[in-house]
């Protein structure tokens, strides 16, 4: 078992108050999040743009290890994703990920295959229980 931790502090209340994050790498260490960075535009970070940086980390390393299975290596992949909060329910409805892949010799029809098991296979993507869309484009 590989285990990862990461320690949020909070202080006040929900809206006034401020925290900070810190990562077991110290990638993080005390970054500032707050009301204002998870539902404004406020210096900081917030909870929903770290998972967005899970899942598209997540999903180009999945996404590489597939094609390797299959005989390809990419020589770029760049995963972008975008988590989407709704404050109204309160919940992580949706996560789209957009990619633009450079990978050698491999079919339109081939790499879309693959990268659609990336998508569901990833373990962020399991993870969530939101809509995980895919917007796919292969370019030489």
């Amino acid at each position: 078992m590989i285990n990862r931790k990461a320690t949020a502090v909070w202080k006040g209340t929900g809206k006034e108050g401020a925290g900070t994050i810190s990562t077991q790498s110290t990638v993080l260490e005390n970054t500032q999040y707050s009301f204002n960075t998870r539902f404004a535009e406020g210096k900081g970070t917030n909870p929903e743009e770290l998972i967005a940086a899970a899942h598209a980390g997540c999903f180009a390393m999945k996404l590489s290890f597939e094609l390797n299975a299959e005989g390809f290596t990419a020589d770029e992949l760049n995963a972008t994703a975008t988590v989407s909060l709704d404050p109204s329910k309160g919940q992580v409805v949706k996560s789209a990920i957009d990619l633009t892949a450079k990978v050698p010799d491999i079919s339109a029809d081939k790499f879309a295959t693959i990268a659609e098991k990336a998508k569901k296979e990833c373990p962020i993507s399991q993870l969530l229980n939101a809509e995980i869309t895919l917007n796919a484009e292969l370019v030489q």
